[in-house]
């Protein structure tokens, strides 16, 4: 095994060149246009001193868009085996086709590329980085992040879509219902790229797949499945036996899983810990709210600050959406500082928080009533 950096291109040109990594027994290991130089030295850098390893077939990159890149390794079966479950999940054969509107560097589409590869549904990328309406004609199903999922209803889905397969973040309830209206069965999961897929909802609440199993450790998120990575590049997987963790924190409730955000995610103000993701579930609900991002901003006496990016839908109330936030919030959970605009994200969709704080500190976001 060696790894292959793959970066540069249309999507269409990345997959041709991942299928040529693999045919010539290589492991593709596919970066991001959008990453600066420098980002991409310390990832090249990273994958040139993993020593060879038989076995592994793909890699992923799993910092983003900053911080300290990080390779996971898996081998060719850890995907395979699912293969058949993400087919029924989106009841799909070789003769559909799935739209993928990330980029390759995403293991969503990642992923979509090696199971098309095995019989799965034929890819449909778009022909340049920005996808448009044209490049999705054909598609019958589609995997990718609820904020593509929106932008493809918003152009006009294909006449013959029919299933989703969403994750990555948050689906909220209202774009379901909406592609449901369509016509769209919308299936979205909860994975990782050290666990891939782990737990699916079609409606009713996450549910492990099969041949996955669910525990939960002092709040934390423990994974038995066959779906796993192998290692990191530079080190094991947090393990305990085949138990496996990627540091979320969960609860279990009547065999569904709820997901509580990472716990590195956590927002540490003045006595109160925050989890920002407890927090953007109730921003969610309120009037006005497409999506909300929350960080933790620094601050000399509160250690951190708790603020809120809201992605807007239609035109927003500040001074009423900071009351009804005070109305459902606890005082340490209240958003001090309000922003508003699109949040950064990750390929897969992801909020980039560290990003978003970047941002925030340098004054290149807008503050919400402006």
């Amino acid at each position: 095994m060696r790894l292959v950096p793959i970066r540069g291109g249309s999507p269409a040109e990345v997959a041709a060149r991942v299928a040529r990594a693999r045919a010539d027994g290589g492991a593709p290991l596919v970066g991001d246009d959008r990453w600066s130089p420098e980002h991409w030295e310390r990832v090249t850098a990273a994958a040139a001193a993993v020593a060879p390893r038989p076995g592994i077939a793909w890699a992923a990159v799993t910092s983003g868009s900053s911080g300290t890149p990080r390779i996971v390794l898996r081998t060719h079966e850890s995907w395979a085996a699912s293969f058949p479950v993400v087919s029924e999940l989106l009841q799909a054969d070789p003769e559909d086709v799935v739209a993928l509107p990330a980029p390759p560097v995403s293991s969503l589409t990642l992923f979509s590329l090696a199971h098309a590869a095995e019989g799965g549904p034929r890819p449909a990328l778009p022909r340049r980085h920005a996808a448009v309406p044209g490049d999705f004609a054909d598609a019958t199903c589609f995997h990718g992040t609820p904020q593509a999922l929106r932008a493809l209803l918003d152009a006009g889905a294909p006449r013959g879509l029919r299933a989703a397969l969403v994750g990555g973040s948050h689906l909220d309830p209202a774009l379901r219902a909406r592609a449901a209206d369509q016509g769209i069965r919308v299936v979205s999961y909860y994975g990782a790229a050290e666990l891939s897929f782990v737990a699916a909802d079609a409606g009713d609440g996450l549910a492990p797949l099969p041949g996955v199993d669910l525990d939960i450790r002092a709040g934390e998120l423990w994974v038995r499945s066959p779906y796993v990575a192998a290692s990191y590049a530079d080190g094991p997987l947090r393990t305990a036996g085949a138990w496996v963790t990627a540091g979320d924190r969960a609860e279990l409730r009547d065999g569904r899983l709820r997901l509580l955000g990472r716990s590195d995610d956590a927002i540490l103000s003045a006595s109160a810990t925050v989890v920002p993701e407890e927090v953007e579930a109730q921003l969610r609900t309120l009037p006005g709210v497409r999506d909300a991002v929350v960080v933790g901003l620094p601050h000399p006496a509160l250690g951190a600050m708790v603020a809120a990016l809201i992605e807007p839908d239609g035109d927003l109330d500040a001074d009423g959406l900071r009351a009804a936030a005070a109305a459902q919030l606890a005082p340490a959970h209240r958003p001090r500082r309000w922003f508003a605009g699109e949040a950064p994200r990750t390929a897969s969709g992801k909020p980039a928080r560290s990003v978003l704080v970047a941002r925030i500190l340098a004054g290149e976001v807008r503050p919400l009533g402006r």
